[in-house]
């Protein structure tokens, strides 16, 4: 796993340096998209070969996505709402402009009750929400997710690259409850707001994943080591 992310970060430099010229745009965007495919299961990849997130996934019981191995942690829930959630605002309100995936649909088949990313959850909030989810349902939402993002990467062109989030989409992005205006969640309009769609494709659409599924893997490792963890949902 270690030797995956570490290559994952060489890939991500390397997609850096191509974002900077314009003659290098299509390699770009190539890789982009191979790097996406890394951190998304098989469905979003296309692939016939499992991906990372394939392998985080094998084997994992209902009860897993819910244990707390440590008070520094979260769950394997948890992780993956949040990154999804993230794309999911990041790519579509503030890359391509248009409205974002989740909706009132989405949160009955996922029987949750919140539509933020999750950064201000407590423990218990984390706990609650990660025995309450729909598993299942909560990785074909993040699927939905992946597929959309490949589509708005496609569509994207060199102009667009140096572009800004517009104030509508920003200001959307707590409206739709997709951010809480509260400090530990707010913070990220200004962040985001502050990137270009190249810093959008370099952070939430790429390395942000690979920030977390790797926690999720150490969770994983952790409840085969039959350890007795923090919190359990």
């Amino acid at each position: 796993m270690s030797d995956i992310a570490a290559d994952y970060e060489l890939q991500a430099d390397r997609l850096r340096r191509l974002l900077k010229a314009k003659k290098t745009f299509e390699p770009a965007i190539e890789l982009a998209l191979d790097l996406h495919a890394v951190t998304h299961t098989g469905v979003v990849s296309g692939s016939s070969s499992p991906t990372f997130c394939d392998h985080v996934l094998e084997g994992l019981a209902d009860e897993d996505y819910s244990v707390m191995p440590t008070e520094k942690d979260e769950t394997i829930a948890w992780h993956l709402w949040h990154i999804a959630r993230i794309e999911d605002l990041v790519s579509n309100l503030l890359i391509a402009r248009q409205s974002q995936i989740f909706d009132d649909d989405w949160m009955d088949r996922m029987n949750v009750t919140v539509k933020d990313t999750g950064n201000v959850m407590s423990d218990s909030e984390i706990i609650s929400f990660s025995r309450h989810v729909k598993k299942q349902e909560l990785i074909n939402y993040r699927n939905a997710v992946g597929c959309q993002t490949c589509a708005v990467i496609k569509s994207l062109t060199p102009s667009d690259l140096k572009r800004k989030p517009e104030s509508e989409y920003l200001d959307r992005l707590v409206s739709e409850g997709g951010l809480l205006d509260r400090k530990g969640s707010v913070w990220l309009k200004d962040f985001w707001g502050s990137y270009t769609v190249t810093g959008l494709l370099l952070l939430p659409l790429t390395r942000h994943h690979m920030m977390h599924l790797p926690d999720s893997a150490a969770i994983k490792e952790f409840i085969k080591s039959g350890a007795v963890p923090f919190l359990k949902g």
